[in-house]
């Protein structure tokens, strides 16, 4: 997939674009509705699926104290576009600037930069300077260009519309399993394994610290899941090992620390001291608790891991 930097770095229009204007938060099956619509006509007419996409999320520069966390890093984002199918991502660097562009000049911008044959937009779209562009006006002006505009109705789980909004609560109340439907995945975060106080290795069930990339973590608890490395050593980048997963403040030492994320890799599997990481969170277990002993909490992990085995299937 080719990656561009702000739509001013287009030096020649993209040809035969099949395009997509969003956020794309998360990339949950709503998403994926509209991205496999786009990629199906993209190869239907011979063109290249588009997306325009934005970084920073506009609110986190218009209204930061109302900002949401963000499902996913930038870099997530885009290899999830990529294995979706895109064939390019223009990704507009969100300014105060940029936000005064008017809905009319943004669809000059879409027109003359990207020069789409076709527009497709989620059902709640809007666009240019204080979101004053509507679906209405961009079906009326997008003929007059040149291009014709399609929404794509919302997709239902559970009896509720998918959006990141509804995601990012689920997570935040530990519905690792719910979440993961929407996503049409388990949510995943990434970072680098940091050095410990090794007290997991004290109860035979050595841990990974991780110091977490993302800007959302899940609820405190303790979840099933996978434990994948992302770059060059033993094991190599792209292993994907069963794990438990803690997240939470570590109740029975009382060391007063922050939210950390720790895994035990199931039947090991190497030094991951510096490793660049990723957990993915598949099953909720239990809420973290305070243990009346180390012993106790040994005997709890150990249980923990007999679940996750069960849960996770083969290993």
């Amino acid at each position: 997939m080719r990656h561009i930097r702000g739509s001013a770095a287009i030096e020649q229009p993209i040809r035969r674009s099949i395009v997509t204007i969003g956020n794309f938060d998360g990339i949950h099956l709503g998403h994926q509705a509209i991205l496999k619509t786009v990629v199906d006509r993209a190869k239907d007419l011979d063109g290249q699926a588009v997306v325009y996409t934005f970084d920073p999320h506009p609110r986190k520069v218009l209204r930061p104290e109302k900002a949401p966390a963000l499902l996913n890093t930038l870099e997530q984002k885009l290899e999830l576009l990529e294995q979706a199918g895109v064939d390019v991502a223009v990704v507009e660097p969100f300014t105060a600037e940029f936000s005064r562009t008017g809905a009319g000049e943004f669809v000059r911008i879409l027109h003359e930069r990207i020069q789409p044959l076709e527009v497709y937009v989620g059902y709640d779209f809007h666009f240019g300077r204080d979101r004053e562009g509507s679906m209405r006006m961009l079906t009326e002006m997008g003929p007059r260009l040149g291009f014709s505009v399609t929404i794509i109705p919302e997709v239902t789980v559970d009896a509720g519309d998918v959006n990141s909004t509804r995601i990012r609560q689920l997570l935040a109340e530990g519905e690792a399993e719910r979440a993961a439907r929407m996503l049409g995945r388990p949510f995943t975060i990434r970072g680098y394994v940091v050095r410990g106080d090794e007290r997991g290795c004290s109860l035979g069930f050595p841990t990974a610290n991780v110091e977490p990339e993302n800007e959302v973590i899940p609820a405190a608890g303790v979840y099933a899941g996978h434990f994948s490395l992302l770059d060059a050593g033993d094991p190599p980048a792209g292993a994907r090992l069963p794990a438990v997963i803690n997240v939470g403040r570590r109740p029975t030492f009382g060391d007063g620390r922050g939210l950390v994320a720790e895994a035990h890799v199931i039947d090991g599997g190497g030094d991951f001291y510096g490793r660049r990481v990723e957990l993915s969170f598949s099953v909720w277990l239990r809420a973290e608790r305070r243990f009346p002993s180390a012993d106790a909490l040994s005997v709890q992990i150990e249980q923990d891991v007999e679940i996750a085995r069960r849960r996770l299937g083969p290993l």
